[in-house]
């Protein structure tokens, strides 16, 4: 049971910094940035900002698989017996997973604005138009990026506190029952 409650406190914590952090880069980080004097240093200092935070985002990402990996297979009976678990086990893999992923795509388009740096932008993620295609094509998907971070990872949240749910005892019997 101590092992469980450490795998599930793991689990809640770094869903919630991955869910915090990129809310907050998207409106503090990038906000703050696009008021620097200096176009230049707009998506520069963004960018800075992106690369210190990298390390701590991506040692959450795995630490929330990892504890996910320790949660289900503690769970594994009654993934397989109790109404639903299984299936909402399923969508959260799925919706982790696919959150990662725009995580990690999210910092290959990064590092594509950091390179364009110098041509400078009206902020972090809205081009200057006088800047290269590049960089223009690079900021508009991480406009959007930026965003679906925190949505997907704020899933992942809401999704984690119905698994809670479905862990009371009296939903336990009651899926077991019906199953």
């Amino acid at each position: 049971m101590a092992g469980n409650l450490f795998a599930r406190s793991v689990h809640d914590l770094t869903a919630a910094a991955w869910f915090g952090g990129s809310l907050m880069g998207a409106v503090g980080l990038n906000g703050a940035a696009a008021e620097a004097r200096d176009p230049a240093e707009r998506t520069r200092l963004s960018s800075l900002g992106w690369k210190k935070w990298a390390p701590v985002q991506s040692a959450a990402i795995l630490s929330h698989f990892v504890a996910g990996l320790a949660i289900a297979g503690d769970n594994k009976g009654r993934v397989a017996k109790q109404e639903g678990v299984g299936s909402q086990t399923v969508y959260k893999t799925g919706v982790t997973v696919l959150g990662a992923l725009v995580t990690l795509y999210a910092g290959v388009v990064g590092r594509k604005v950091e390179k364009y740096s110098e041509e400078g932008a009206v902020g972090a993620t809205e081009p200057h138009p006088a800047a290269s295609k590049e960089l223009q094509a690079a900021q508009r998907q991480l406009k959007l990026l930026q965003w679906c971070i925190p949505v997907l990872s704020g899933a992942v949240i809401v999704m984690g506190a119905q698994q809670g749910e479905m862990q009371r005892a009296s939903n336990v019997l009651k899926g077991l029952i019906r199953s």
